[in-house]
């Protein structure tokens, strides 16, 4: 172990320099444990010509200087052209073909359906297959401009909310509407101790298919579709005035109160569309049901819980900075491009999964009475 050191770095001469009486300002956490990391002990800013780089004090001989860069607010997309080598030109490129192709196969594919779908199901079913391609391009866009980010996630998850209700509907109207629907389960009832909320409570009793369970149902997914854009504005509102940091996790900042509260939203959301899914899953497996509601599920898992888990690394210093990108801006960074690739490939597998011919499933009398005079022939 050496002296105490106290150095800056220089700038204009790119040596390290001498610094007498330092002060001393406040780091973040995530940077705070970088620091600390490599043996850092405090962190001080050169008067004089290096004024506005960040130096260390440090109590060890081999040390790392901070780069200043690092405290900076998200690159640019000028920054971003101009720091890309040749393999990340391609990667850039690559990746803006695949969300490129991904819209141009919704697009298409809303074009078939609003010639060969029946009109009750149209807008759902546009709704549902543009999760991934919507996702996906907005990736690309906060890929990009970083310092878009925050409005390309925001667009992302409102739409999602949408989709989550719109799907709860397509289930119903691939019955063949509401009140198809309630001729059909008239003496059936609804099991909730189903997942997100209640999967863990088997001993909760069933509740009787009526009008008004269907339509309480309808409510637990719409609230959260209709929340989430008032949220939405309310966080741009609030982000124009410097209340809204996505960065600041603090009890005394909107965004881990505004979080939290989405986040209630969309349990309670998710639980009618489980719900709905585990009563006409049977009936609907000849409409390939099941593999829509994985993509489904697989579309919220990566674009809000692979998204979060990324975003609280960064948050904490674990996903290095890497200029001219910081932690966090460098944390999005990865959880774009992830998701464009995983987008790209959600889109051709629902591209594949909608596209068929949408003709009204037999009541259920009729099945039953199919099912009776095959027996018997099989029986004779």
């Amino acid at each position: 172990m050496g002296g105490r050191l106290n150095k800056c770095w220089n700038s204009s001469t790119n040596k390290v320099q001498n610094q007498p009486s330092p002060q001393f300002i406040r780091f973040t956490h995530a940077e705070t444990k970088v620091l600390r990391a490599v043996g850092f002990a405090r962190i001080t800013v050169c008067p004089g010509s290096c004024k506005q780089t960040v130096t260390v004090k440090m109590e060890m001989s081999n040390y790392t200087l901070f780069d200043p860069r690092c405290r900076q607010d998200a690159p640019f997309t000028i920054d971003v052209i101009r720091q890309l080598d040749i393999f990340g030109r391609i990667l850039f490129s690559v990746l803006t073909l695949m969300a490129t192709v991904s819209m141009l196969v919704f697009i298409e594919e809303c074009i078939y359906i609003y010639k060969k779908v029946p009109p009750n199901k149209k807008s759902v079913i546009i709704w549902v297959t543009g999760a991934a391609p919507v996702i996906g391009t907005m990736s690309c866009l906060g890929m990009w401009v970083p310092r878009a980010t925050m409005f390309t996630d925001m667009t992302s998850a409102t739409y999602f909310a949408i989709v989550v209700f719109k799907f709860l509907i397509l289930m119903i109207e691939e019955v063949g509407g509401d009140d198809a629907f309630l001729r059909r389960s008239e003496k059936k009832s609804f099991k909730i101790s189903t997942g997100p909320c209640c999967c863990c409570c088997p001993c909760l009793p069933n509740v009787p298919i009526t009008r008004r369970s269907l339509f309480i149902l309808k409510l637990g997914s719409y609230q959260f579709a209709l929340l989430k854009l008032v949220f939405t504005i309310l966080s741009i509102v609030l982000w124009t005035n410097g209340n809204f940091n996505l960065a600041d996790v603090s009890a005394a900042g909107g965004a881990i109160w505004i979080n939290s509260f989405l986040g209630f939203l969309t349990i309670i959301a998710l639980w009618p569309v489980a719900i709905m899914f585990m009563h006409v899953r049977e009936s609907l497996r000849t409409l390939k049901m099941i593999p829509k509601y994985a993509m489904y599920q697989l579309v919220l898992i990566l674009s809000q819980l692979q998204t979060a888990i990324i975003n609280i690394l960064a948050m904490n210093g674990t996903i290095a900075c890497a200029p001219p990108y910081t932690s966090q801006a460098r944390g999005y960074l990865m959880s774009q491009q992830l998701l464009i690739v995983e987008m790209f490939i959600i889109t051709l597998v629902t591209r594949v999964l909608y596209r068929r011919q949408y003709d009204p499933i037999p009541d259920a009398d009729d099945v039953e009475d199919t099912t009776t005079v095959l027996t018997t022939k099989n029986i004779g």
